[in-house]
C-alpha cells in the first residue's frame, strides 16, 4: 500500500469519526471525494497550515458544501487544527459546522452549501487572482445534482469568457441526489459536450477514486490555456460496503456506534 491510499483510509475513518460522534450527517458525498482531496493536498496545493490565509495560496472551494466532514478530514491530516475538533461535527459552539464556514474553519476558503454560489464566487477569486499575477489555482468541487442550478452555467459562461485558466473545476459525478438518481431528477447529460460548448477544456476520469487517474487529470487540467472540468466518475459511499450499498440514501443517514466501529473494522482490513 502507497502513501496516498493509507492517508485515503485514514481520511475515510475520520469521516466516519466525525458522523458516527454526532450521529448523523452527509456520508455518501464525502466518502467519494476523498481520492480527490488527499490528491490535491498531497500532490498538487500550495498552502501553509500555519498560514492558512496567506498570500499566493491555491484555493479549494467545495461548492457542496454539504461535503464538510470529508474536507475536515484532509485539513486535520495536514495540520490546520487539532484532531480533537473531529469529535465535535455540527454540535453547539463548534468550528466545523455541517457545511464549510470560512469564519469558523481554518483553511476553508469560502463559505458553501447554497448550491451554486460556491462555483461563482470561486469564478470571482480566479479573476481576482490573475489581476494580482499571484500564481495560484482555484480548485472547486461541484456536486453532479449541482449542475441542475442555472447559476452554474452563467459562471462557466463568464470564466470561458475570461479565459481562466487558473481555474479547475472537479465534478463529482456519484449519480445520486437527494431525491434520486440523476437521470431521474433532472438529466445533465451530455455532460462533457456542455462543459465544451461554454469554451471549457474537458477531462474526463473513469475512476474517481483512483488516486492516480486523479492525479493525471488534474497534471492535464494544470497545462491547458483555458478553464478546465474535470469529471470524476466517482461511487457514493466509496470504501465503507454498507454506505456504498445506501444508493441515494447515504445523502445525508444515521450512523451509530456500531455502524462507525464496522466501518473502521472493514477500512482497517484494507491496511
Amino acid at each position: 500500500m502507497d502513501e496516498l491510499e493509507r492517508i485515503c483510509i485514514q481520511v475515510r475513518k475520520d469521516i466516519m469519526l466525525q458522523i458516527g460522534t454526532f450521529g448523523v450527517g452527509h456520508v455518501g458525498g464525502s466518502l467519494s471525494i476523498v481520492e480527490l482531496l488527499v490528491v490535491l493536498y498531497r500532490l498538487h496545493m500550495r498552502f501553509d497550515p500555519q498560514k492558512p490565509e496567506m498570500s499566493g495560496r491555491d484555493r479549494l472551494i467545495v461548492s457542496k458544501g454539504h461535503s464538510g466532514p470529508a474536507v475536515y478530514a484532509i485539513l486535520c491530516n495536514e495540520g490546520f487544527f487539532s484532531r480533537d475538533w473531529l469529535l465535535t461535527l455540527n454540535q453547539p459552539d463548534t468550528n466545523l459546522p455541517s457545511h464549510c464556514d470560512m469564519n469558523k474553519t481554518p483553511g476553508i476558503d469560502m463559505t458553501t452549501g447554497s448550491l451554486g454560489q460556491g462555483f461563482s464566487c470561486a469564478v470571482g477569486v480566479a479573476l481576482a487572482s490573475r489581476l494580482c499575477s499571484d500564481g495560484a489555482y482555484i480548485y472547486v468541487i461541484l456536486g453532479d445534482g449541482e449542475l441542475q442550478e442555472g447559476q452554474i452555467w452563467e459562471s462557466a459562461m463568464f470564466a470561458a469568457h475570461e479565459f481562466l485558466n487558473n481555474l479547475i473545476v472537479f465534478i463529482d459525478y456519484n449519480d445520486a441526489q437527494i431525491d434520486g438518481r440523476i437521470g431521474q431528477v433532472c438529466g445533465i447529460e451530455p455532460l462533457a459536450e456542455k462543459w465544451r460548448a461554454f469554451g471549457w477544456e474537458v477531462v474526463e476520469i473513469g475512476d474517481g477514486n483512483s488516486c492516480r487517474e486523479v492525479n493525471d487529470g488534474i497534471t492535464f487540467a494544470k497545462n491547458t490555456k483555458r478553464p478546465c472540468a474535470v469529471i470524476l466518475h466517482t461511487i457514493k459511499g466509496k470504501g465503507v460496503s454498507f454506505v456504498e450499498n445506501s444508493g441515494v440514501l447515504s445523502h445525508s443517514m444515521v450512523i451509530s456506534k456500531e455502524n462507525m466501529n464496522l466501518a473502521f473494522m472493514e477500512l482497517d482490513s484494507r491496511i
